[in-house]
């Protein structure tokens, strides 16, 4: 039976589409989208046509929020039912609506030959600063991310263009390194824009280099010479005021000229302390989205996407085990399996809930659980000095009831949720500044003393041990 050529009736139902959902909107989703081929299904008696996308992930978004709206139209235009196929073809050159109808197929060895060497050349290598592990469809979306990981997609086609600037912000381990790096991933892989990715201190650290050795104009160079630039931690600037001024004309420079920025902070951009008002003011400009710890049914799927990719076999009842005993964060979550994956592997065991009960009992009162108050944490620490709970709320300024002080704001910040703020008030009305200086302090003598990190780990497990008692 002939077949229709339903290009022209795809194109225009883009146009009418790009008209419908705005320029934005369809150029996040539909810009790297291309028509293949059109074909009648004897099964199902009816024409049909597949459409290309570049990954898994696209096509369930794709299908799940617009193929009823895409059916509508060009069923309305071919004046007859078309059935619409979604098939994964990774980069695409050129947006689809610029395409011309694909070419007739060629299988002779010389053709196949030419298409594999260019696939070669186009692919490209591995970006040297970004985890090729963390990509889209390996960042599991539900409700606590759903509109950050959207927006980053959006970002991730059409870089320099949406959302510009990206302000990523929450606490430890609920994926915003991964969702920054898979916007890298992404924009290095399908195209030849340049992308850098850094960390806070890296960026610091290349800064003083370059002032010590005064080779501050390759500094700009490669920082404002970019298409997309990612910088983790910002909250690490706090106090760093040559650096952040370098950082102000960065972004200025990069914003002008309509390349991307993207950020991460573990804290709102309000909570930011001892920096520039003018800096401070340049991230009041980003859309900025909020990263939340992830519900029960999400814990469960991240726990089993991982499972799967690592090619383990973990039982539904010990994932839900996990699912349930660790509500803090995906880091914590993925930790839990990567202990039973480890002792699988070398043990050559299978993961009952009886191995995974005892491999995780220390794990369950891990960092971030819900039952942690600032109160077990305040006795812990205090009992460790030979001080008492009043000591560290109090004001005494004697310098190991200061030093315990500053350890027990440091630790309550890395183990639980509560915002400088609520600290401050479980130390006895403190103010937040007071608590920002504290873990500051902290965060500084860490770099130079190298037995404090062995304090903190014990601290640390002591406070699980009298967590898991309450």
């Amino acid at each position: 039976m002939a077949v229709l050529d339903y290009y022209g009736f795809w194109k225009e139902t883009m146009i009418q589409l790009r008209n419908d959902l705005g320029e934005e909107e369809f150029s996040g989703w539909f810009s790297d989208m291309k028509y293949l081929r059109a074909w009648f299904d004897e099964q199902t008696g009816k024409d049909s046509i597949a459409v290309g996308v570049p990954t898994a992930f696209h096509r369930d978004k794709v299908k799940s929020r617009y193929q009823n709206a895409i059916n509508k139209k060009i069923n309305s235009l071919a004046g007859k039912e078309i059935a619409l196929e979604f098939e994964i073809t990774g980069i695409t050159e050129k947006k689809e609506t610029e395409q011309a109808p694909p070419a007739p197929e060629n299988n002779s060895p010389a053709v196949v030959s030419a298409v594999e060497s260019q696939k070669q050349k186009k692919k490209r290598e591995k970006h040297s600063e970004l985890r090729d592990d963390y990509i889209f469809d390996r960042y599991v979306i539900g409700e606590n991310n759903n509109f950050a990981a959207n927006a980053a997609i959006a970002i991730s086609r059409n870089p320099g263009k949406v959302y510009n600037p990206f302000l990523i912000f929450g606490g430890v381990g609920l994926g915003k390194t991964h969702l920054m790096q898979a916007i890298g991933n992404y924009v290095h892989d399908n195209s030849d824009k340049k992308v850098i990715y850094t960390t806070s201190e890296n960026f610091l650290n290349e800064y003083v280099q370059a002032v010590q050795v005064g080779k501050m104009n390759l500094f700009k160079n490669k920082f404002r010479y970019t298409d997309v630039l990612l910088i983790d931690d910002i909250q690490f600037f706090q106090d760093k005021k040559g650096c952040q001024e370098e950082l102000f004309h960065t972004f200025n420079a990069l914003l002008d000229a309509k390349k991307h920025l993207v950020f991460t902070c573990d804290r709102p951009v309000t909570e930011l302390q001892k920096f520039d008002e003018r800096l401070k003011s340049r991230f009041e400009l980003c859309l900025k989205v909020d990263l939340m710890p992830p519900r029960y049914e999400e814990r469960c799927a991240i726990l089993k996407a991982t499972a799967e990719s690592r090619n383990a076999l973990i039982p539904n009842e010990v994932i839900d085990l996990i699912g349930k005993q660790i509500s803090s964060n995906v880091r914590d979550l993925i930790s839990a399996l990567n202990t039973l994956i480890a002792y699988q592997e070398l043990m050559g065991q299978p993961i009952t809930m009886e191995v995974a009960q005892q491999r995780l009992k220390n794990i369950f009162y891990a960092p971030k659980q819900a039952n942690l108050s600032t109160d077990i944490i305040i006795r812990a620490v205090s009992e460790y000095f030979g001080l008492t709970p009043n000591d560290l709320k109090g004001r005494k300024k004697s310098a190991n009831i200061v030093f315990a002080r500053h350890l027990a704001m440091y630790i309550v910040r890395e183990m639980t949720e509560y915002s400088t703020t609520e600290i401050g008030q479980d130390f006895g009305g403190k103010d937040h500044t007071t608590v920002m200086y504290s873990i500051e302090k902290v965060k500084g003598r860490l770099l130079t003393d190298p037995t404090l990190e062995s304090t903190i780990d014990v601290l640390k497990q002591n406070i699980k041990e009298a967590s898991a008692k309450h």
